[in-house]
């Protein structure tokens, strides 16, 4: 075999590959879904589970107020008090999502 003949060494297939085989993963043009909304939903309903757990599994009876003359506690508002537990754990969520957002763009101003 002479060079010009020479098959490509980065072909691990040796060529065998018709032409409608190598146009099938040729990009179609369309737009891939987006699953976002369907992310977003999952975490916050993961969430709020998780606060009705803990909710539920406490064994002390904990109070919350917002004001002074609004109280609740878990024994008896289990799912106010699971939605009290759902926004800090939201709060804490977003806060620790800021500070990442946050770090990173000051470190790609330090880098510059």
């Amino acid at each position: 075999m002479s060079n010009s003949q020479q098959k490509p060494s980065w072909s691990l297939q040796d060529n065998k590959r018709t032409q409608k085989e190598r146009e099938a993963f040729k990009p179609t043009g369309k737009v891939k879904k987006q699953s976002n909304l369907k992310y977003v939903l999952a975490v916050i309903s993961i969430a709020f589970l998780v606060s009705l757990s803990l909710t539920v599994w406490s064994k002390k009876k904990l109070e919350a107020c917002l004001f002074s003359e609004f109280c609740f506690n878990s024994k008896d508002d289990v799912f106010l008090y699971a939605a009290y537990v759902f926004s800090t754990i939201t709060i804490i969520g977003l806060t620790v999502f800021v500070a990442y957002l946050f770090g990173k763009r000051f470190g790609e101003q330090v880098k510059q």
